[in-house]
């Protein structure tokens, strides 16, 4: 079981996506850290977000990641693509998600594009629309969209439907 899970950890993509240097004023003068935002993803559904803080930068990389890969969530697809539109907000932030047709790519700026990208997500476009463009808001808000997302077969179950094939056939038919 150890195994599998080294194994797992090994498979993971990872990628820093805002480095923040924050200083603090003490009597002798300013002490420095940084604070590191991370995401890590396995390139097919899987997808963590987190921070790590310490004096130098491969510290504070290597908590981010231990901190994402311990939320991990999974993010749910439909073909290359999301199965919806979805608007994910966190504080002042929002995140504009929506599916796209194949061959379109990952339309979306910096945070969003890695999020999307280690998810393994290859045709969405984005919009953030925020009133602060903070990186750490940007990227809780697409995870809050990724927590909302459904798949077909979930909204017809919701919906009390009992074939999804069915209906899927009548749409593109």
């Amino acid at each position: 079981m150890n195994d599998s899970k080294q194994q797992n950890a090994s498979e993971l993509i990872e990628r820093v996506v805002a480095i923040n240097r924050v200083s603090k004023t003490v009597k002798g003068g300013k002490r420095f850290r940084f604070s590191v935002l991370v995401v890590v993803g396995d390139g097919e559904s899987k997808v963590g977000l987190g921070m790590g803080k310490a004096r130098e930068i491969s510290e504070a990389v290597r908590k981010g990641m231990e901190s994402a890969k311990k939320a991990m969530v999974e993010m749910k697809h439909h073909g290359k693509t999301i199965p919806h539109p979805i608007v994910g907000r966190y504080g002042s932030t929002e995140v504009l998600l929506r599916p796209a047709y194949d061959g379109t790519g990952v339309i979306a700026g910096g945070v969003v594009r890695a999020i999307m990208e280690l998810g393994g997500v290859k045709d969405v476009m984005t919009k953030v629309v925020a009133r602060s463009n903070n990186p750490i808001n940007v990227a809780r808000a697409t995870f809050s969209a990724i927590g909302a997302m459904r798949t077909r077969d979930e909204i017809f179950s919701l919906r009390g439907k009992k074939n999804p094939e069915v209906a899927e056939a009548k749409s593109n038919g």
